[in-house]
C-alpha cells in the first residue's frame, strides 16, 4: 500500500473544505425556498384577503384606495375639530350670559 504524496494530501484537504461549503450553501439553498414557499402563500392570502375586503388586489387600486380614505379621515378631522371649537364658543356664551 503506497502512502498518498502530498500533492494528494493537499488535494482531499482542499476536497473536504470545499464539501463543506458546499453542504452549508445547500442548506442555506434548502431554507431559501422554503422561505420562498412560505412567502409566496403569504402573499396569496394577502391577496385573497385584499380582493374579498377591498374588491381589488391591484397594489395601485388599494394604493388609491388609502390615499382616498386618508383624504377623507383629514377632512373628517378637520369638520370635528371644527365642531369642537363651535361648541367651545356655545358653551363660552352661554357662560358669559350668567
Amino acid at each position: 500500500m503506497t502512502t498518498p504524496t502530498r500533492l494528494e494530501t493537499d488535494q482531499l484537504r482542499r476536497i473536504e473544505e470545499l464539501r463543506k461549503t458546499y453542504d452549508r450553501i445547500r442548506a442555506e439553498r434548502i431554507r431559501a425556498e422554503g422561505e420562498v414557499e412560505r412567502l409566496t402563500r403569504e402573499l396569496e392570502e394577502a391577496r385573497a384577503l385584499a380582493l374579498s375586503e377591498l374588491g381589488t388586489d391591484d397594489e395601485g387600486q388599494i394604493q388609491a384606495l388609502i390615499e382616498d380614505a386618508q383624504k377623507r379621515n383629514a377632512k373628517l378631522a378637520e369638520e370635528f375639530e371644527a365642531a369642537l371649537w363651535d361648541i367651545e364658543t356655545r358653551l363660552k356664551q352661554l357662560g358669559d350670559e350668567r
